[in-house]
C-alpha cells in the first residue's frame, strides 16, 4: 500500500505536523491496513457536514478510549481545498493519526482522477494490496458507523497481526510448563504394542504401518 504514495511525503495531523519521508515510515503506516482516502474540500458544504461523521467512525476504530486495540486502518484526506489555509483550517479539528498530502502536491488532483472521484465528500477504501475495495464509502459510513469495517475487513482477508504466527516455527514455545512432561503419555511405543498393531509390531514407518501421531 505504501507504494501508492513512494517517493511522497505524507504529513501527520499532529501538531508538530510530523512528515512520513521514507519508505520505511510509510509502510510503517500504511501496511497490512485497510486505507481510507478521504477526498473533501473546506469550501464544500457536505463535507463540513460528513467531517465530524468520518471523525467520529475513525475515532472509535483507534481511540483507546473506545477499543482495546486500534483497527488496522489508515485515514489519508486528500485535499481537494483550493487554498492551504482552506485545507489547514479543515484539519484544525480532525484526528492526529490523520494523514495528508502536501497542498503543494499535485499527487492531490492525479488521485482524484485515478480512482474516478467525481464528488465530494467521497471515502476510497483500498486494500492493503492497494485494490479498491469501495469506490466511495461515505453513504456506507453514514449508515453503519464503525460497523461497516468488519465488513471491509472480512472482504480484504485482512491479516490480523494478534493472529501472527511466530516466525521461527522450527521449535514452538511450549502451550503450559507441564506439556513436556504430558505430551510423551499419548506416545506409542511400536516395540510393545503386541499382536494387536498393524504389522505385528513392526516398523512403523513399513508399507501398511501407522505413521507416527507427534
Amino acid at each position: 500500500m505504501a507504494s501508492l504514495f513512494s517517493g511522497r511525503v505524507l504529513i501527520q495531523n499532529n501538531s508538530d505536523q510530523d512528515e512520513l519521508d521514507t519508505e520505511v515510515e510509510l509502510s510503517r503506516r500504511l501496511d497490512n491496513r485497510l486505507v481510507l482516502l478521504f477526498f473533501g474540500a473546506g469550501s464544500c458544504p457536505e463535507c463540513q457536514t460528513f467531517a465530524p461523521v468520518l471523525r467520529d467512525f475513525f475515532i472509535r476504530l483507534t481511540d483507546e478510549f473506545y477499543v482495546l486495540r486500534a483497527a488496522q486502518i489508515a485515514l489519508v484526506y486528500v485535499s481537494q481545498d483550493t487554498t492551504e489555509e482552506q485545507q489547514d483550517l479543515f484539519l484544525r479539528d480532525m484526528p492526529k493519526k490523520w494523514l495528508f498530502l502536501p497542498f503543494e502536491d499535485d499527487l492531490r488532483r492525479d488521485l482524484g482522477r485515478q480512482f474516478s472521484v467525481d464528488r465530494l465528500p467521497a471515502v476510497v477504501v483500498l486494500k492493503p494490496s492497494g485494490d479498491v475495495l469501495t469506490c466511495d464509502a461515505a453513504d456506507e459510513i453514514r449508515r453503519l458507523g464503525p460497523a461497516c469495517f468488519a465488513n471491509w475487513q472480512e472482504a480484504a482477508e485482512l491479516l490480523d497481526r494478534s493472529f501472527l504466527q511466530p516466525e521461527d516455527l522450527d521449535d514452538p514455545a511450549p502451550r503450559s510448563l507441564t506439556e513436556p512432561l504430558r505430551r510423551p503419555k499419548y506416545r506409542v511405543d511400536w516395540g510393545v504394542r503386541g499382536p494387536r498393531g498393524r504389522g505385528g509390531g513392526g516398523d512403523p514407518g513399513a508399507e501398511g504401518g501407522a505413521g507416527e501421531l507427534f
